[in-house]
């Protein structure tokens, strides 16, 4: 069995003069990180892997699940594609994950990932929030045979406040 956990950086801010790929996250979305990263470690398993987009708010939220989850810094790593909005390129990640792996973590961007989850899981979902959590589980055994899996758990900051 493979699981996949999706998480939607946390809100950034635009108040900054900055190119889209360097906006930093805003108060609340620092916030929003700590709370759901810590609802999450209570209720999963770690992953054995984050990979993060390495823009830096997608790069600040995957910090916040490291931390809780307890997460080396070998098995963290950042890949630029998953810079990526409308989710070809996540697929390919995906599809893509060495089958070693049984649980991995990936944080990126939307439109991508509400496209991924609804492509992938069995629940739709409208919009995958900032700093949302989405667990899919597929029962195979390599990630280039996964199609649609199972909608397990979703976190969004929403329904911890």
């Amino acid at each position: 069995m493979k699981t996949l956990y999706l998480v939607r950086h946390a809100k950034s801010s635009w108040k900054h003069d900055v190119d889209d790929h360097k906006r930093p996250l805003k108060g609340r979305g620092e916030k929003d990180g700590q709370l759901v990263s810590k609802k999450v470690s209570k209720e999963i398993e770690p992953p054995q892997r984050i990979i993060s987009s390495d823009a830096t708010r997608a790069f600040s939220t995957a910090q916040f699940f490291k931390e809780a989850l307890n997460i080396s810094d070998e098995n963290f790593e950042t890949n630029h594609d998953l810079y990526d909005f409308s989710g070809q390129h996540v697929m390919r990640i995906i599809k893509s994950l060495d089958d070693d792996l049984d649980t991995v973590m990936i944080v990126g961007h939307n439109h991508a990932f509400t496209s991924v989850v609804n492509m992938l899981g069995n629940r739709y979902i409208e919009n995958v929030p900032t700093c949302g959590f989405v667990m899919l589980q597929f029962d195979e055994k390599k990630w280039s045979n996964i199609t649609t899996g199972k909608t397990v758990k979703t976190i969004f900051p929403r329904d911890l406040k």
